[in-house]
């Protein structure tokens, strides 16, 4: 009787404060919150999670749709929307996986120094670029990922630690070691892949990444 009694005692009580003990709890042992620390990467990310199930749903309609850039009528608002709309695009999950995990590692780090805007930029023009080229040079491909976007991502990173008047070792180890594997894949490899994009990508984030550094540290371009 007793057990019984002061188990009904026990149970009485988490009634009442079961919740605001539990979320005390959890405050006091982890020490942390939940921070939303780069949201042009992450929403890079969520859109191309939504677009990358979608093109499961719908086997590769949406894709073809929105997500993936080819030679298509000027007049078409869709073209232009896919010529941006592309970097959101992936085939599969294994595809998606490999970008993610790039920007994730990257872009928060780009987006604190330079700012979410500048990172938008970037990727902005990078997608835009990469679009301009394929539908020129490939008028019968169709082009979607994030691979560009990466590259210059990578390119950009190797700036962080510049000083005005001089070039880092570690853009010109990353430039020779990513962007001359494509251009060399490019030339011999036959793998369905834009490695043309990737060197555009390369390219862009290599030259703002100059740009915006070689004002110094209080250059306009840099994040106050």
């Amino acid at each position: 009787m007793k057990a019984q009694k002061s188990t009904s005692t026990i149970s009485s009580g988490s009634k009442k404060s079961f919740k605001p003990k539990f979320l005390s709890k959890i405050k006091i042992n982890l020490g942390f919150k939940i921070s939303f620390n780069a949201p042009v990467v992450l929403g890079i990310v969520a859109i191309s999670l939504v677009a990358t199930i979608l093109n499961y749903v719908t086997f590769g309609k949406s894709n073809r749709l929105l997500f993936s850039t080819y030679r298509a009528s000027l007049a078409s608002p869709l073209t232009w929307l896919r010529a941006f709309g592309h970097v959101f695009g992936h085939k599969d999950w294994s595809h998606f996986a490999g970008n993610m995990s790039y920007l994730l590692l990257l872009g928060p780090m780009l987006e604190e120094k330079y700012s979410s805007k500048m990172l938008m930029i970037v990727t902005a023009i990078t997608a835009f670029a990469a679009a301009v080229i394929n539908y020129i040079f490939f008028p019968h491909a169709a082009l979607l990922g994030a691979s560009g976007v990466v590259f210059a991502f990578i390119l950009l990173s190797s700036f962080t630690s510049f000083k005005e008047g001089e070039i880092p070792l570690t853009f010109i180890l990353v430039a020779v070691i990513f962007i001359g594997k494509e251009v060399i894949d490019a030339v011999f490899a036959n793998d369905n892949i834009s490695h043309l994009g990737h060197i555009v990508g390369g390219v862009i984030g290599g030259i703002i990444g100059y740009r915006l550094n070689v004002r110094g540290s209080g250059g306009i371009y840099r994040k106050k």
